[in-house]
């Protein structure tokens, strides 16, 4: 369906990638992996035509329709959110339109016999055909069904899009996506602004309804469940896999330990024939045979090794000093804004709990953190423990770093004991390897390389009670593996607001639940809080107890 012929792209003096080919196929669920800036973007933007390659071209039958979700997108105002959906219409509307116009044109003209009243009946026919084989009769259904899906609430329906924040406005966009019934579907972190109900209701929709998709994403869950197929971008090529992406794991290992073994040969066999070389390049009866062996070497092709998976890289935090008993005590907690958030939340965090807070956007998850954090006002009590001491991660904590500090500063300014000496391996882990990366200052960063740059600031430093809202939106696998790593090992007390299923796995051992105006409390791991309930996903659960 869309044939990719020898792609390369060079900019600055960089090649990202070069003599890039494969093909994407109807029904491939194509999973796009590698390590940030390896260029499953870049890549991602020239499959959408909206980006050119230096050389080589995207080939892909004209009536192909590829549909193209971005990271960051700029949405219009001026609709509501039904009438901005229902924009995914707006080509029908206008073919029905044309479809008229034609018509109306053959009615009035006369040159029946003439080549160009042949060629608009051959038109009329042909637009006519295509638009009456689209079932237009349960759009505003459809249109109805998918934002319920996403999240968005019958109530929101007719509100002006303005109202909506930028990851709400995402979910617009991939509706609108979603309805244009695509034959390719390209996702760009689709599920960075969506909770588990609207995660779980893509992954269906995916499996369920279209044709072709090819994703990025961080999130492993997603990525396990939706995909048949992982290209690897690495190192300037490509590595296609017919796996999912825990068996392409598994063979992605495989081939490393194959391509060190080839490596540690072949440097084994180039310092012997150096050493050959160095021990008879005087030797007059030896000539032919030095010679021989430099000219070898010069046009040896050097085995590579993939880059280093630094995913087994062990973050330590700091001891944490001992807090009392139970860190945070709720009592009849409520909050309202322009309608009632929750009430009469009551619960008691005891030392060393690893708690998730689950639930759809807007049922307080967030609002219940800023409360412990004493950053708004609510109703009930809130009281924090005897010497507890909160790390704190929010959305807007890259706001708070020093602009005029690095990348390397911010951390070494924070950094203790033996985690002095793995600084540099830290920041790599953290996505800013190297040196040019470290000594960038925080001012040049981009919002989600600050996000990161607060975070490992965050896990340096020695507290009682780490509180992370959706703090794995910016981080790679890899990075995911080392911070949950990170936070199995704590010895604090954890609140983690997280949409990540794969993340919160085996690290909470409660589920704090949101939902319906009420808090409520389950003594287990986040599977298990599903399957309790008996159903597949929390979608299920909200139509129950409703």
């Amino acid at each position: 369906m869309i044939s990719v012929d020898g792609l390369a792209v060079e900019f600055g003096g960089t090649t990202l990638f070069k003599d890039i080919s494969f093909q994407i196929n109807e029904k491939d669920r194509i999973a796009l992996m590698g390590k940030n800036g390896a260029g499953k973007s870049t890549l991602l933007k020239i499959l959408a035509g909206v980006r050119q390659p230096t050389r080589g071209k995207v080939s892909a039958p004209k009536d192909c329709v590829i549909a193209y979700l971005p990271q960051h997108l700029m949405t219009e105002d001026g609709r509501t959110v039904f009438e901005e959906t229902s924009q995914a219409f707006a080509h029908l509307h206008e073919a029905e339109a044309e479809i008229e116009r034609m018509n109306n044109e053959l009615a009035t003209r006369t040159d029946y016999e003439s080549d160009e009243y042949m060629a608009l009946i051959e038109q009329v026919a042909v637009l006519s055909e295509k638009f009456y084989a689209i079932d237009m009769t349960h759009f505003e259904e459809d249109v109805e069904k998918t934002l319920l899906g996403l999240g968005f609430e019958r109530t929101d329906f007719n509100k002006p899009t303005s109202e909506f924040s930028g990851g709400w406005r995402m979910r617009i966009e991939l509706a609108k996506l979603l309805l244009k019934d695509p034959d390719v579907l390209l996702l760009d972190e689709p599920t960075n602004h969506l909770d588990i109900e609207s995660i779980q209701w893509l992954e269906e929709f995916i499996k369920t309804s279209s044709k072709a998709v090819v994703v990025i994403s961080h999130d492993r869950k997603f990525v396990d469940s939706i995909t048949t197929r992982t290209i690897e971008v690495t190192m300037g090529r490509i590595y296609d896999y017919k796996a999912s992406y825990s068996h392409y794991l598994e063979l992605r290992k495989e081939r490393r330990e194959q391509q060190q073994k080839q490596y540690e040969e072949q440097q084994k066999m180039i310092q012997e024939t150096k050493d050959f070389i160095e021990r008879f390049k005087g030797t007059y009866s030896k000539t032919f045979q030095v010679q021989s062996r430099v000219k070898m070497l010069e046009k040896l092709e050097l085995i590579e090794v993939d880059e280093e998976d630094t995913s087994r890289l062990r973050l330590k935090f700091p001891p944490s000093p001992r807090s009392g008993t139970y860190p945070v005590i709720a009592d009849g907690v409520g909050k309202s804004y322009d309608r009632l958030i929750y009430k009469d939340a009551t619960f008691m965090v005891e030392r060393g709990d690893k708690i998730a807070f689950v639930g759809r956007n807007g049922e307080g998850k967030s609002t219940m953190v800023k409360s412990i954090m004493g950053e708004i006002p609510y109703d009930g009590t809130i009281t924090l423990g005897h010497n507890v001491q909160i790390g704190y991660f929010a959305q807007n904590q890259a706001s708070l770093l020093d602009e005029e500090l690095t990348v390397f500063q911010t951390i070494d300014d924070v950094a203790k004991g033996e985690v002095r000496n793995k600084i540099r391996d830290l920041l790599g882990a953290f996505m800013f390897g190297g040196p040019e990366e470290s000594m960038k200052k925080v001012k040049v960063l981009s919002g989600g390389e600050r996000t990161r740059l607060a975070l490992l600031k965050l896990l340096l430093e020695p507290v009682n009670l780490l509180i992370l809202d959706e703090p794995t939106n910016h981080l790679d696998l890899k990075t995911k593996d080392v911070l949950k790593q990170a936070l199995q090992d704590y010895d604090g007390t954890l609140i983690l607001v997280s949409h990540d299923r794969d993340f919160l796995d085996g690290l909470v051992t409660k589920v704090y639940e949101f939902g319906h105006q009420k808090v409520r409390e389950h003594l287990c791991g986040v599977y298990e809080f599903l399957e309790t309930k008996k159903m597949e996903n929390l979608q299920e659960l909200e139509r129950k107890n409703s």
